[in-house]
């Protein structure tokens, strides 16, 4: 199988970094589902000190 791929960066806020908006993530999800997109990985990048600056979420679908 053929798969590809979508990579999504989301902006991490607060003081120390670390939150993101839920509930845009779940709609976003949401849609990507619907066009066949799975959710493949998801992590986030590390300013230092444990301060999340971006999360990383990593879709992928068969190529048709």
């Amino acid at each position: 199988m053929i798969w590809e791929y979508k990579t999504i960066k989301l902006a991490a806020t607060g003081w120390a970094g670390g939150k993101i908006d839920e509930l845009r993530l779940d709609k976003m999800m949401n849609d990507l589902g619907q066009q066949g997109w799975e959710l493949a990985a998801a992590l986030d990048t590390n300013e230092g000190y444990g301060n999340t600056k971006d999360v990383v979420v990593i879709f992928k679908r068969p190529r048709s």
